[in-house]
């Protein structure tokens, strides 16, 4: 059986103003944050990051030495990297309608939802055959695209999951199949309730 949790990482100034990322730090509560969880997560079998550096400085922080996986990284949001939600709405309607409500779509010149949702069910589909505990601190778009597809949910049930920062996900892997256990739980509170179990 394979127990796979995904972490989110630790604020950064894009996530306090709910802008799109590009590879920027971890803000100074999200570092201090994260040290919080140091030795929280053993024993696990396996550590994997994100390459971008707010996941590797979660990880960092945490006293976690993972293994850099580049399947975990965020959606290319292209030219939409550092801008909020908010302003694109604003300066471009249209495009932000578009993206959120045709996979397809690629308004900003970088990753499509199609595109990216397929590449992080390709990596979940392959974690499914692994054996072990595993955690992957990665991205709240990649937390919600792995839930979707364990789920078989539809690609717009993507819009409906919220992931917030250092929110602990939990999935179980029997037979290749995934069965989801824990969905944006604190990851402090998770970890000593796992140790008490």
């Amino acid at each position: 059986m394979r127990r796979l949790r995904l972490l989110r990482h630790a604020s950064t100034t894009a996530t306090r103003s709910l802008a799109f990322p590009g590879d920027e730090p971890l803000d100074e509560r999200g570092r201090a944050a994260a040290a919080e969880l140091a030795g929280i997560f053993l024993p696990v079998d396996e550590i994997l990051s994100s390459p971008a550096a707010r996941c590797r400085e979660t990880a960092e922080a945490a006293g976690l030495s993972p293994r850099v996986e580049p399947a975990l990284i965020e959606c290319d949001f292209g030219s939409w990297a550092g801008r909020t939600l908010a302003d694109l709405s604003e300066d471009e309607p249209e495009a932000v309608t578009a993206w959120m409500t045709d996979p397809s779509a690629c308004p900003h010149g970088g990753e499509t939802q199609a595109e990216f949702s397929e590449r992080i069910a390709r990596w979940l589909d392959a974690q499914a055959h692994l054996e072990g505990r595993a955690l992957a601190i990665t991205h709240g778009g990649v937390v919600k695209a792995a839930l979707v597809h364990a789920l078989g949910a539809p690609p717009e049930a993507f819009w409906r999951i919220d992931v917030g920062p250092l929110a602990l996900t939990e999935l179980h892997a029997h037979d290749g199949r995934w069965t989801v256990t824990r969905v944006n739980a604190s990851a402090v509170a998770s970890a000593v309730e796992a140790v008490h179990a």
